[in-house]
């Protein structure tokens, strides 16, 4: 099966974790907004958006068209591929953990970004740099420890080198963009607690060493962190 990826062409934002799933699993894809020529580009995904005969609508990308389906939400499009690109075991006990650690990185995804927006999305960053910087004070100081204390000892007890133990799964590729977008935006700080988590700091380095995730990291499918996208870095907010 051939996917197509749907999602904003200049950010990687939350199409990335559907991307770094993709290329580990050595899917078959095409990122419609990225590409070029008749039925890609923007043009086509915002066609998507507004097509009167999709019966069962994304609210927005990222979304992805498998066959027949189209399925939104980047946590529900990650757990519909990672069993096709081997990527979470069998079992429904281990489906369903790897599940609930996803939908864990989203709610930190979503802090991450209020750090730099915490009144509204629809507002520059320049309208509310007071309150980002309170926000970013509260996010490093606690919540920032919290998920990646978490994530730490979730490898600790499962006695491996990835989050569900042994083998890799979909949830550590998402791990992975977390800590490297957290590196992006808060250099300080993250240099100064990196040691605190050495087993999230040695996942991060596993991912970037294995062969696939390797070669699109390397390669310009691969778009930079900018300040358009969840992540962003101004030097103010850093501690």
């Amino acid at each position: 099966m051939r996917y197509e990826l749907y999602y904003w062409p200049s950010i990687q934002g939350r199409g990335e974790f559907v991307r770094l799933a993709l290329e580990e699993g050595g899917a078959d894809y095409v990122d419609v907004a990225r590409g070029t020529g008749r039925g890609m580009g923007m043009p086509a995904l915002m066609r998507f958006l507004e097509a009167k005969s999709v019966e069962r609508p994304p609210f927005a990308p990222p979304y992805l068209k498998a066959g027949k389906l189209v399925i939104g939400q980047t946590a529900n499009i990650l757990q519909h591929l990672a069993p096709r690109l081997g990527l979470v075991p069998r079992g429904e006990a281990d489906r369903l953990w790897a599940h609930q650690l996803q939908l864990t990185i989203a709610d930190f995804l979503t802090e991450v970004h209020d750090t730099h927006h915490p009144i509204g999305s629809g507002l520059y960053y320049e309208e509310q740099k007071r309150e980002a910087k309170q926000r970013a004070d509260d996010f490093l100081r606690n919540r920032l420890p919290k998920f990646l204390g978490y994530f730490e000892r979730v490898i600790e007890r499962g006695r491996g080198s990835y989050l569900l133990g042994r083998r890799l799964a979909y949830a550590d590729l998402s791990l992975y963009q977390m800590v490297e977008g957290l590196r992006y935006a808060f250099p300080r700080a993250m240099a100064r607690r990196r040691v605190r988590y050495p087993k999230v700091m040695a996942l991060r380095d596993r991912v970037t060493a294995r062969p696939r995730t390797g070669a699109y990291l390397a390669s310009e499918r691969r778009i930079p962190f900018n300040q358009y996208g969840i992540f962003r870095h101004y030097p103010e907010l850093d501690r």
